[in-house]
């Protein structure tokens, strides 16, 4: 089978994301072929392609990590998934295809209601503000919680669990166009960031604890929202968007500077505060495919709403909508369509 993907040969630049074809080979044993009809961007493509991320793959590699389609081949040993099964999937890159080959494992029934824009935006967000929030952040009733990049796919979802478990919720955006969207989706409060972050923060907690934060920003974000946490209070980090270049190309000076200069927290200074940082990419739950399938029963346990699907790009717009996103003013989940049968 011939497909169509967007590969990267040369790390370091958007403009080395490029369109070619290439031959897949009949699923394995234990695989199936995706037809992909969706994608799903997530900043960790931008970092990988920009060669800013650990995991990326060495040498020449297919960017992407989340993707939704229909079964057209099945591998010898697969029981679970047959052809025509309407699927959404997660791999560690590989995902910019029109067709994939992918272990049975990591792909998991699409909801009957929801369309394949849907299926592509909810594996890798949903996993994300699940695992921030219970497993690591030990989510409880009547806690309050900040979630940053609130009006991204992530900050969406994070908010509809902490309201599941009776959360108070504070969302923080970096423009006013946003707020629309975090009134909608139930925030209690919203700040937009700016230099007078920690006034502003004080503020919105109206004397509340702060007792958990979901960290994506870093920086000076990051210390004011360490300082605001409460003695027993948890922050997880899943990202740093202050080091995301705003150009094509990485500029080494300014990113050697933002981290030679990035705020640090002692660890005496967290023993004695009796506060906890704690740090996590979802990528590494890949390979502990059993665990990840435990969470995402959980979390479809939950039974919330679909994605919001902020933007939608045809496959011929993949390089376009990816540098869209990379100016972090969507909101919502940016996706990715692809035709059936191109």
């Amino acid at each position: 089978m011939i497909r169509s993907v967007y590969r990267v040969d040369t790390k370091g630049s958007l403009d080395s994301l490029e369109r070619r074809e290439e031959e897949l080979p009949p699923p394995g044993d234990n695989e199936v072929t995706v037809e992909i009809r969706a994608i799903g961007l997530n900043f960790a493509d931008i970092f990988a392609i920009q060669g800013l991320y650990s995991a990326t793959p060495k040498g020449s590699f297919i960017p992407g990590l989340e993707y939704s389609g229909k079964v057209v081949a099945v591998g010898k040993k697969v029981k679970n998934f047959k052809k025509n099964d309407k699927v959404m999937g997660v791999t560690r890159f590989g995902a910019y295809a029109d067709y994939i080959n992918i272990d049975s494992r990591y792909i998991f029934p699409l909801p009957s209601r929801w369309s394949f824009e849907q299926g592509a935006g909810f594996l890798v967000q949903g996993l994300t503000a699940y695992y921030a929030l219970l497993p690591l952040g030990d989510l409880r009733k009547g806690q309050n919680v900040l979630i940053h990049s609130a009006a991204g796919g992530v900050g969406i979802y994070a908010n509809r669990i902490a309201k599941k478990f009776g959360a108070w919720t504070l969302g923080s955006v970096g423009n006013h166009s946003k707020i629309s969207l975090l009134e909608k989706e139930g925030y209690d409060a919203w700040i937009i960031r700016s230099s007078r972050f920690p006034e502003e923060l004080k503020t919105a907690l109206g004397g509340r604890e702060l007792h958990l934060v979901l960290e994506c920003i870093g920086g000076k974000i990051f210390k004011a929202s360490y300082d605001a946490l409460s003695p027993m209070g948890r922050m997880v980090v899943y990202g740093s968007a202050s080091f995301m270049s705003q150009g094509d190309k990485v500029n080494w000076l300014t990113l050697a500077w933002r981290y030679l200069t990035r705020p640090k927290v002692d660890t005496l200074e967290i023993v004695s505060e009796n506060k906890a940082v704690m740090g996590f990419n979802l990528i590494w739950l890949y390979e502990k495919i059993d665990e990840l399938t435990v969470h995402l029963k959980a979390l479809l346990k939950l039974n919330l709403e679909p994605p919001h699907i902020g933007s939608v790009y045809p496959f011929v717009d993949l390089p376009e909508a990816v540098r869209h996103f990379q100016t972090g003013n969507t909101t919502g989940k940016v996706v990715i369509t692809v035709e059936s049968g191109k």
